[in-house]
């Protein structure tokens, strides 16, 4: 099966919120309003480091129209929040460390009179000296950004003995990386509506990947029961990461608290770059040598990571990419040193990819370096060295049974991009500064949260008293087509109807804990509770079917039951006939491998992509044209989902390849707003894009389907460096690449010149 656009069939359904979200009727949480609802702003630092000598509000009080003014003496319970590392403050009280930091936050009756306030608020500040460069922070003379230093995590990953191979090692590449710090730019800014109610409970209506976890921390900040929040997070547009640490949440709370009254907040795009997160920019030096036939023998990495200000899930993010930085290869003798550094730039944290776009791009460029030292092609040199069936993981941990690096790999091999591949590049004749190039990049990409990360799962299924089968799950949809999904899976694998269904998510005072939405973790978890749940619900179906006069022998279907081939009662009949509510719930833990290292990884998927690149070298713009993705994921549980996601992925890595960096200058963003900051359009990004999904998995596999938010972003810049290269002849070390490198390069037939870019 090959998904492009063009593919059609039974199993290509209408989404259930396609039609709200294409034509604007859809409400998204910040959308929302209340009767004698405030706005809430929040004043953030002027100083990118310094010390706060003092904070003045009286003016603000005597506005009328202000209803609050709050700092950090009015936070009632823990002044500081992090979903790993609770340690970012709600408000700052003798200290700010970055221009995002939260100074204090008012409550008024309009937007203008909400800014007014803030101008009023006087805060005293003694100037630190601002480090912005991690490997300065990491000098021993240099200033501590917090007590206990500024290295956030380190991990390290050893076997063998590299160094001592490398003297035996007939090739050795030696390069270091650079990649970029990236926005999530998704189309709805951080906000929300925050509604006490008449009941003493708080409800927040507010974008999150994990409603529960946010749940968790405002009651820490609010010092309030767990239970007296209710957490409502879908539908969200758009997260990719940016929205599973809290953002606006703890002011809004707290003003709608303070006041007694709903508090609406929304960031401008300004302050969403300010405040929210960003990829990691990573500094990876990497040594790598093989022998004449080019298997790898020894592979060293050092990885220097920018966290920012504050942790957020900066050390899960080095994690990761410790394990990525090996990938897919077999290699005896490894040596991974990464660090996490805090520095007075703006926070980095959790994004699609996880550390893996960082890892990915530089493991690939130094395995097309190999390849043209050895004199091979760069394809079979991956070949030579690919994991195998039944071998472990990257950590040498026990992982999955999985043959997706064969699969991945001939598909890719047999693909036409491959196979126009083989020719020399070609200058375009209508155009003599346009080159074309084609290049191609693999990776492993694990999924879920990794050993020792509680990571539960689980969901409820139910006969409502108006006969609709609710299936409820604590997840969020933020665009990535999760309530698509499952409605696919009841309707083709357990024979429901759309009209019998009603899926329901994303509301703490209802759902069950089935973990985040995040780490390609809720299509596998879903699919795993649907495994559990639904033969146990239909039993419990039958048998009230049964007992209500349906007759021995019938089942459940569209519509109702069913027997003999006839509808014998409709699921609203059966409801109405119980004596008790049916109702089937599970609840496990995602799989995790037996290695007893934290955020080892047991779950995988492969990916492979061909990318053909136009250079215009009179500009230095690239542009790609055509794109073939291989995705070993198992079944393809929703083709219009699962090629939406591997699209969607891929533009936001075409973005990180060639345009997208949040610049920044002692400690400020030169990049402030989407005038400066260029993100790919349709125009940019228009070529044909062709997704083979590889479904089979081995006997062994009994865990279903596995996410493919992340894993089709990944290789698409290893791929598109591999291109450039073919193209006009420079290897690319530096993220995004950079047009006036690429300009006025003189074209030459036959062999690429292989110098650097960078």
């Amino acid at each position: 099966m090959l998904l492009n656009r063009e593919s059609s069939g039974a199993r290509w359904r209408t989404r259930p919120d396609g039609l709200e979200k294409v034509t604007g009727k859809l409400q998204y949480l910040t959308d929302r309003s209340a009767e004698g609802m405030l706005i809430g702003r929040v004043l953030r630092s002027a100083k990118a480091h310094a010390r706060i000598l003092g904070i003045r509000t009286e003016a603000v009080a005597k506005v009328p129209g202000v209803y609050a003014v709050l700092t950090h003496e009015d936070v009632p319970g823990l002044n500081a929040f992090g979903i790993a590392f609770p340690h970012q403050p709600v408000f700052c009280a003798d200290r700010v460390r970055y221009t995002g930091d939260a100074i204090a936050a008012v409550a008024a009756e309009t937007e203008e009179l909400a800014e007014y306030a803030l101008s009023l608020i006087e805060v005293d500040y003694e100037p630190l000296p601002v480090v912005t460069d991690p490997e300065e922070a990491l000098r021993e003379d240099a200033i501590l950004l917090h007590p206990e230093g500024n290295v956030l995590h380190r991990a390290e990953y050893r076997k063998g003995e590299p160094e001592a191979v490398f003297a035996s090692c007939a090739y050795v590449a030696e390069e270091t990386y650079f990649t970029p710090r990236q926005m999530h730019t998704y189309m709805e800014t951080e906000g929300g509506l925050f509604v006490p109610e008449t009941d003493g409970k708080l409800t927040v209506y507010s974008a999150t990947q994990h409603g529960l976890k946010d749940r968790m921390q405002l009651s820490r900040i609010l010092a309030l029961p767990e239970e007296r929040i209710r957490v409502v997070s879908s539908p969200i547009g758009g997260s990719f990461g940016g929205k599973d640490e809290l953002n606006v949440q703890p002011y809004g709370a707290l003003l709608a608290l303070r006041t007694g009254r709903p508090v609406r907040m929304h960031n401008s795009r300004a302050e969403s770059v300010r405040a929210g997160l960003k990829r990691h920019p990573m500094k990876i030096t990497m040594r790598t040598g093989c022998d004449r036939e080019g298997r790898l023998l020894a592979h060293t990495v050092r990885v220097v990571s920018d966290t920012g200000a504050y942790a957020t899930l900066g050390a899960e993010v080095l994690n990761f990419a410790t394990e990525h930085v090996i990938g897919p290869y077999r290699i005896k003798h490894i040596d991974v040193k990464s660090v996490c550094v805090y520095t007075n730039n703006g926070v980095s944290g959790e994004f699609r990819g996880f550390g893996g776009n960082q890892a990915i791009f530089a493991l690939e460029g130094q395995i097309d370096r190999l390849a043209a030292m050895v004199g091979i092609d760069p394809w079979e040199i991956r070949r030579r060295n690919l994991r195998k069936l039944g071998d472990p993981g990257p950590l040498g941990q026990p992982i999955a049974p999985t043959d997706g690096a064969r699969q991945v790999w001939e598909a890719l091999e047999a693909s036409s991009l491959m196979v126009e591949r083989m020719g020399s590049r070609v200058r375009e004749p209508h155009d003599p500064w346009t080159v074309t190039g084609i290049g191609a990049a693999i990776a492993m990409h694990g999924a879920g949260l990794g050993f020792g990360i509680p990571d539960p799962a689980g969901g409820r299924l139910q006969l409502a008293p108006d006969g609709r089968i609710e299936a409820v799950f604590g997840y969020e949809e933020f665009g990535q087509g999760l309530i698509a999904t499952m409605e696919q899976m009841l309707i083709e694998q357990y024979g429901f109807a759309a009209e019998d269904l009603r899926i329901i998510i994303g509301d703490t005072d209802v759902v069950p804990n089935s973990g985040s939405s995040t780490a390609s973790r809720a299509t596998s978890m879903m699919w795993m509770s649907l495994r559990r749940l639904v033969p146990n619900f239909t039993a419990k179906l039958t048998a009230a079917a049964e007992r209500a006069g349906g007759g021995a022998g019938c089942h459940s279907g569209k519509g109702g039951m069913w027997k003999d081939g006839s509808r014998v009662m409709t699921y609203v009949e059966l409801a109405q006939a119980l004596s008790e509510p049916i109702v089937s719930e599970t609840a496990f833990s995602y799989p995790t491998t037996t290695l007893e290292r934290v955020g080892a990884h047991f779950l995988y998927t492969y990916a492979g992509i061909a990318v053909k690149v136009e250079v215009n070298t009179l500009t230095g713009r690239v542009r790609i044209v055509d794109q073939y993705h291989v995705i070993a994921a198992g079944p393809v549980a929703n083709p219009q989902g699962y090629l939406g996601q591997i699209e969607g992925g891929a533009a936001m890595a075409a973005g990180f390849t060639l345009t997208e960096d949040a610049q920044m200058e002692e400690g400020l963003y030169l990049t402030k707003n989407l005038d400066t900051y260029l993100i790919p359009t349709v125009l940019d990004f228009n070529g044909r894009i062709q997704v083979e999904p590889m479904e089979d998995l081995p006997e062994q596999d009994t865990y279903g389907p596995r996410g493919v938010g992340e894993v089709g972003s990944v290789c698409l810049a290893p791929a598109v460096a591999s291109a450039v290269f073919q193209a006009v002849g420079k290897r690319v070390n530096r993220l995004p690449i950079e047009p006036e490198l690429l300009q006025e390069m003189p074209f030459t037939s036959g062999k690429a010149v292989d110098s650097h870019v960078g």
